[in-house]
């Protein structure tokens, strides 16, 4: 008889200022692990814009904790790739239907931010840890080369998960990556983390941030948006909700700088 990896233990639910959605902390073992996941499943399918899946129409989005005990079994491809599977189908959902992002950081130090303007509502929720992993892009080295056998995770990692209640063109999706880029180094900045292989110079982010854009459902009364750039009001909520999810999450995980 084939072993369970995965076995649910506890869940749990929180509110958001969006409706057309509910968000679960699900705690659960994998391969004999105590872990959780953060998921937040929709009414309707949604368009997302993801840094690990690419565009996707999906039912649900999540971002799950991998402790340091089980992470060389899963960071090998053959690893990650079985966990993938596992992981949404435990949880009732069909893995094509879903796209999650993965952390060493634990779910209870997730932050949530929502920001609105007249009927304009933006929600982030992040992870963040940027001790061990900082880094400055464009100074800093890249030392890690994609092989067979995976990369190795690390706690240091900010994954930022977006939802707004107005339709996103995918081309506001792929500037809502920027946008939210771009606050997320603020609050490094504001937290004055320095890189960790180059400590004189400030830290941009780290090497396994991660990131998903959720637009809201394509419903008639919804607006549409084509631009989300720092010079529009949605572009402003976007990066307001991050850098302050983000700021807050650095803190949970790293404690006060």
């Amino acid at each position: 008889m084939k072993k369970t990896l995965l076995t649910v233990f506890d869940e749990k639910s929180l509110s958001l200022e969006l409706d057309d959605l509910v968000i679960r902390f699900v705690y659960h073992t994998y391969a004999g692990v105590e872990t959780n996941t953060l998921l937040v499943e929709f009414s309707e399918k949604r368009r997302i814009l993801s840094t690990i899946d690419g565009y996707k129409r999906v039912s649900c989005v999540g971002n799950s904790y991998i402790p340091s005990k089980i992470e060389t079994r899963v960071m090998s491809i053959e690893g990650y790739n079985q966990y993938r599977k596992c992981l949404p189908l435990t949880f009732g959902v069909k893995p094509s239907q879903i796209t999650f992002m993965s952390t060493g950081v634990c779910m209870d130090k997730f932050a949530v931010c929502h920001k609105s303007y007249n009927d304009l509502k933006v929600c982030c929720i992040a992870t963040g840890g940027a001790k061990n992993n900082a880094l400055r892009m464009g100074v800093d080295s890249g030392d890690w080369v994609e092989t067979e056998s995976g990369f190795k995770l690390s706690t240091g990692t900010i994954n930022i998960l977006l939802l707004t209640n107005v339709v996103l063109t995918t081309g506001a999706m792929a500037r809502a990556i920027i946008t939210a880029t771009e606050a997320k180094t603020v609050a490094l900045q504001d937290l004055n983390y320095m890189s960790t292989s180059t400590p004189q110079v400030q830290a941009t982010g780290t090497g396994t941030d991660t990131m998903i854009i959720v637009s809201g459902a394509n419903n008639p009364q919804n607006a549409i948006i084509h631009h989300t750039g720092g010079h529009t009001k949605i572009g402003e909520l976007i990066a307001k909700a991050t850098k302050t999810a983000v700021t807050q999450a650095l803190k949970n995980f790293d404690g006060e700088k």
